[in-house]
C-alpha cells in the first residue's frame, strides 16, 4: 500500500519535508507543493535529504508552483519530477492513500 506524502510548507519554516522524507517508505512519493517546492532547488539545505530519498522513492514537485515562485526546471535537484494539475490528480489516484504534512 504506497501513500502519496504531500508538503505544502517550506522546509526553512519547519520540519514538514523532513518528517515527510524520513517517513517515506519505498514505492512511496512526495509531492511538493505551494511554498514546498522551495525545497528542490539544488542547493538549498534539504536538497541532500532529496537526493537521498530518491533512492527508495520518487519525488515531485507541482510545476505551476515551481513557476510561481520564479524557480525553473534547471533549478531543482536532479530526478525530482515536476507535475501539472493532472498529474497531481493522478498521483493521488495511483496510491492507496495521501498523507499532507502541514
Amino acid at each position: 500500500m504506497s501513500t502519496l506524502h504531500t508538503v505544502n510548507k517550506s522546509p526553512f519554516d519547519g520540519t514538514s519535508l523532513s518528517s515527510a522524507l524520513g517517513l517515506a517508505l519505498p514505492g512511496d512519493a512526495v509531492l511538493l507543493i505551494e511554498d514546498g517546492v522551495v525545497g528542490a532547488r539544488k542547493g538549498s539545505s534539504a536538497a541532500k535529504a532529496i537526493e537521498a530519498s530518491l533512492a527508495s522513492c520518487k519525488v515531485y514537485v507541482l510545476g505551476p508552483d515551481v513557476a510561481a515562485r520564479g524557480m525553473k526546471a534547471e533549478d531543482l535537484v536532479s530526478g525530482v519530477e515536476s507535475v501539472d494539475y493532472a498529474g497531481f490528480v493522478d498521483l493521488a489516484a495511483n496510491h492507496a492513500r495521501t498523507q499532507s504534512w502541514l
